[in-house]
């Protein structure tokens, strides 16, 4: 999505780090869970919580007018019920082994199955190259 760089990039980031974290704390017995919410109805969108930058540049400003309106509609108009989501969280912490992901909500679950299609399309479009960089038949 158009304009949220700064919040996928966070995201993207304690995603990875979540990642990296489990197979260290895994021998303390100590499970991690990826959480990978689709839009709820929290107060996220609210004009308390939602700030924009000041600056702006000229070519950007329709595309960031509509941006913004698009983001004020959506408020209190998410699909996810934040209850369910808390209800479902408190039974994956109560697993003996809980998943290493959880996608919670129908949007969120497209998103990544779109990725995933994405993903493997990208994946076949590189396999030629792929074989080509990699060691050769003949090497030791």
């Amino acid at each position: 999505m158009e304009f949220t760089s700064a919040y996928a990039t966070a995201k993207f980031g304690l995603e990875g780090w979540m990642e990296s974290l489990a197979s260290e704390v895994a021998p303390f017995g100590i499970h991690t869970t990826i959480v990978e919410p689709g839009f709820f109805r929290t107060e996220l969108l609210e004009e308390a919580s939602t700030s924009y930058a000041d600056l702006s540049i000229d070519d950007y400003a329709e595309r960031t007018a509509d941006t913004r309106r698009w983001w004020h509609a959506q408020n209190g108009k998410q699909t996810g019920d934040p209850a369910k989501l808390g209800r479902a969280l408190v039974a994956i912490a109560d697993q003996q082994t809980p998943p290493r992901r959880f996608m919670a909500g129908a949007d969120s679950i497209e998103l990544a199955d779109g990725n995933t299609r994405s993903g493997a399309v990208a994946v076949l479009k590189a396999r030629p190259v792929i074989a080509v960089s990699g060691p050769s038949a003949d090497t030791p």
